[in-house]
């Protein structure tokens, strides 16, 4: 049975399951494994809540994709217990230790309680003189009328904010490094968890090899950050302070060195690839849209040519906006994923207990029953009434529920005022008319995106 609010209890035994996705074999396979994009041609065909049978279930579970807000709800909202992280978090978890992010629940929950209280709006608010110096820092460097490749510089702005903001460190001169071992890292997890059929993990391969390699090298400086810090305590290191200074409220816990250790290679990880891809995203958009870039352009006059501060969020609603409608067209994780720990209701069919579940970002996201215009980048979709009559579930970029990314506020802070100070410096105008995107681990462009910039 369950029992939501004041709704009568459920019998679950009476519900039917998801129906079953009509589609071939091949062609479920093939959207499953583009999920950035598969979401929407399983939604197509076999609804907004469909049951996918990929392998016999000694190989793997039972597979339900998700697409409807209220779907998202039935399997977002549950408790952490209920809906379990899925194989791509242990294989994380493997490589890059125990954090916030691959965690269980029974872990997880102590680390969220200690480490929310760095991740309110407030808390965060302190590190945006890092973020606006780091994305000022990079546009200074750009010629007037000469090309760029937007993900390469926004990838260099986030990378740089990380190191100031996170780290305490300049990572220009080992970014490459870093991005390289970032990538390489993600790319091995999402190839591991992505196929049924396993190499053992004790087995050496070059694949494996490369990845721990990979992996030391984020290991490897966040412990030489760690340790700066407890060495020099007049070292700016905002985040690493706070980690430090961290404690559960219900034990009085500190974190141990591995745990900060941990936690700060997530950060790297999470901080790196989402934000650069948003803000490239919103810039590319905006360079094909000379009239609306020229409207976040006239909203950032009214500020004036002072350093830009958290505070200043509040008055550029729409380029708060823009970085909005960005991460509805590309959001971060176009797919999540969840294993039922017991038999859960969605959107009035029974998910049985192990299936893995599968909640379409993206699909909803683009979905023409629920916006007008879907592919269309429109701003004003997220200003006045047109925000305040949208479903709460249609829209979830950073997720939904009790395991909702922890850094949502830190992210939407990075990306409004890395926007705001390349638009106040830059004029962008976009060469091509296509977004490439894939999915190695998040949604991230799939070549260069080219644009001319202009100094104004």
């Amino acid at each position: 049975m369950v029992v939501t609010g004041n709704v009568p209890p459920v019998d679950l035994r009476s519900l039917p399951l998801p129906p079953k996705c009509p589609l071939p074999l091949r062609q479920q396979v093939r959207a499953v494994r583009q999920a950035h994009t598969g979401c929407q041609v399983l939604r197509d065909a076999g609804g907004p809540v469909t049951r996918l049978s990929l392998a016999p279930q000694w190989l793997m579970p039972p597979v339900v994709v998700v697409t409807s807000p209220r779907g998202g709800r039935d399997m977002l909202s549950p408790s952490a217990a209920v809906m379990e992280r899925v194989s791509a978090h242990d294989e994380m978890r493997r490589l890059l230790g125990d954090n916030l992010f691959d965690v269980r629940y029974d872990e997880w929950l102590p680390m969220r309680r200690a480490l929310q209280p760095l991740f309110t709006k407030k808390h965060v608010g302190t590190f945006a003189t890092h973020m606006a110096a780091a994305a000022e820092a990079t546009v200074g460097c750009w010629s007037d009328g000469v090309p760029v490749d937007l993900d390469a510089q926004c990838r260099r702005i986030t990378l740089r904010a990380l190191g100031r903001s996170v780290l305490g460190v300049d990572l220009d001169q080992s970014a490459e490094r870093i991005a390289n071992s970032l990538n390489t890292a993600l790319a091995y997890i999402a190839d591991r968890s992505g196929s049924p059929l396993r190499v053992p993990g004790w087995v050496p391969t070059l694949a494996r090899r490369r990845a721990r390699r990979a992996a030391a090298v984020l290991c490897d400086l966040s412990s030489e950050v760690l340790r700066e810090c407890r060495r020099d305590a007049s070292r700016d290191a905002p985040l690493v302070r706070a980690l430090m200074e961290a404690i559960d409220p219900e034990t009085g816990q500190r974190l141990s060195d591995n745990e900060i250790r941990d936690q700060l290679i997530i950060f790297m990880v999470a901080g790196h690839d989402t934000t650069a891809t948003t803000l490239t995203y919103a810039l590319w958009q905006l360079g094909r849209h000379p009239e609306l870039q020229g409207r976040a352009a006239a909203e950032l006059a009214a500020i004036g040519d002072r350093e830009l501060i958290a505070d200043d969020v509040a008055a550029l609603p729409y380029i708060n906006a823009v970085v909005h409608e960005a991460l509805r067209l590309c959001p971060p994780s176009p797919a999540l994923g969840r294993t039922a720990t017991r038999d859960i209701e969605v959107d009035g069919y029974r998910v049985p207990a192990g299936s893995l579940v599968i909640y379409g970002t993206a699909a909803v996201q683009r979905d023409p029953a629920l916006w007008d215009r879907p592919d269309e980048f429109d701003p004003d979709r997220f200003l006045g009434a047109a925000a305040k009559s949208r479903d709460r579930w249609q829209y979830a970029p950073f997720g939904a529920g009790p395991r909702t990314c922890i850094g949502d506020h830190f992210a939407m802070l990075e990306a409004t005022l890395a926007l705001a100070t390349v638009l106040r410096r830059i004029e962008v105008t976009s060469v091509d008319d296509d977004f490439p995107v894939e999915f190695p681990f998040t949604m991230v462009a799939a070549g260069p995106i080219r644009a001319v910039a202009h100094r104004r």
